[in-house]
């Protein structure tokens, strides 16, 4: 899928694969750390950070969970802008968006959560459910997720964070 955007000219979203793990986890580190601190203590947005490398994507890959990715130019280079995924965790579906800060707010993360949403319905699923960071919440409920409760989640640092718990029923 080819998209024109902002200043970020053209982006192409397709499935990833275990060789995109390394521009992942510098697409992730990128959000959490350009977008995080307008929401989170720098403690939380190092402790969220954390421990996050391409092994991390390609086990989760490998157990079966599904990843999106958008490429496109940024400072003269290709890199991943961001990435959505799909998972099924003790029989919920899950997913997750992730665009860098310098890409927000381009239609990206939208565009990649149907990827995701549309991966889930292919697959049987009739909700999506999300633990969502404070910094994803109001894009969240622009795409249609509803606000179950609130409360914290566990990072793989040790730490906790502030999380929303959300909800989309699928059509």
């Amino acid at each position: 899928m080819d998209v024109a955007s902002g200043d970020v000219a053209e982006f192409q979203i397709r499935p990833a694969t275990p060789a995109d793990a390394e521009a992942i986890t510098l697409a992730h580190l990128d959000s959490i750390r350009s977008l995080g601190p307008m929401f989170y203590t720098d403690e939380v947005v190092q402790a969220w950070s954390a421990g996050l490398g391409p092994a991390l994507y390609v086990n989760a890959m490998n157990d079966g969970e599904t990843f999106f990715i958008a490429t496109g130019r940024l400072d003269h280079e290709t890199v991943v802008l961001g990435f959505s995924t799909h998972r099924v965790d003790d029989a919920q579906d899950g997913a997750s968006v992730y665009v860098r800060g310098h890409a927000a707010r381009r239609g990206i993360g939208r565009l990649l959560l149907q990827q995701a949403e549309e991966h889930a319905r292919a697959h049987g699923a009739s909700s999506i459910q999300i633990q969502a960071s404070l910094a994803g919440v109001e894009f969240y409920k622009a795409n249609g997720f509803e606000i179950l409760g609130r409360g914290h989640a566990e990072l793989r640092s040790g730490h906790s964070m502030p999380r929303v718990f959300m909800r989309k029923l699928l059509r």
